[in-house]
């Protein structure tokens, strides 16, 4: 069941998103809640088994990713990060809450939804994931001098 993630939630979430900060960066207790209240749409299965957060382009985000969405189009939701922790995987949870976000988007008139994967390091299991989706590659870059390069998604509704 997909649901919120609310403040008695965000211990999981934290601790699930920290296990992960290669791919998706670390996060402090203060960071975290500061970032899902900014969310156009922050969404979590079970207590901590997968979790999404989407920021729509109005977010006041300081991330080098969603700047660069924000400099091409007028209009978006950027998925900031997904997660499904390993003992989850194969149960559909990452799909679940795309397709929970794609008509959360679809309702607030959005047309497009973005996002990143990492090409260096890799990650082939989100890029088999999002081209199973329908994302299209728009662009990509190098950050941090260039120790991590990303693509840039985007995906139409």
């Amino acid at each position: 069941m997909i649901e919120p993630v609310t403040p008695d939630a965000q211990a999981g979430i934290l601790d699930l998103n920290n296990r992960h900060a290669v791919e998706l960066s670390w996060l402090e207790p203060q960071r975290l809640a500061a970032l899902v209240g900014e969310a156009f749409h922050a969404r979590r299965v079970g207590e901590a088994e997968a979790f999404l957060m989407a920021f729509d382009q109005d977010a006041d985000y300081d991330s080098p990713n969603f700047a660069w969405f924000r400099e091409r189009y007028p209009r978006f939701v950027y998925v900031d990060r997904v997660v499904v922790d390993p003992a989850a995987r194969g149960r559909g949870h990452a799909r679940a809450l795309y397709l929970d976000l794609f008509e959360k988007a679809a309702q607030a008139g959005h047309t497009v939804v973005t996002c990143e994967v990492n090409a260096e390091p890799p990650n082939p299991a989100s890029d088999a994931f999002h081209a199973a989706m329908d994302f299209e590659q728009v662009g990509s870059a190098a950050l941090h001098g260039g120790e991590k390069k990303v693509r840039y998604f985007a995906k139409r509704l």
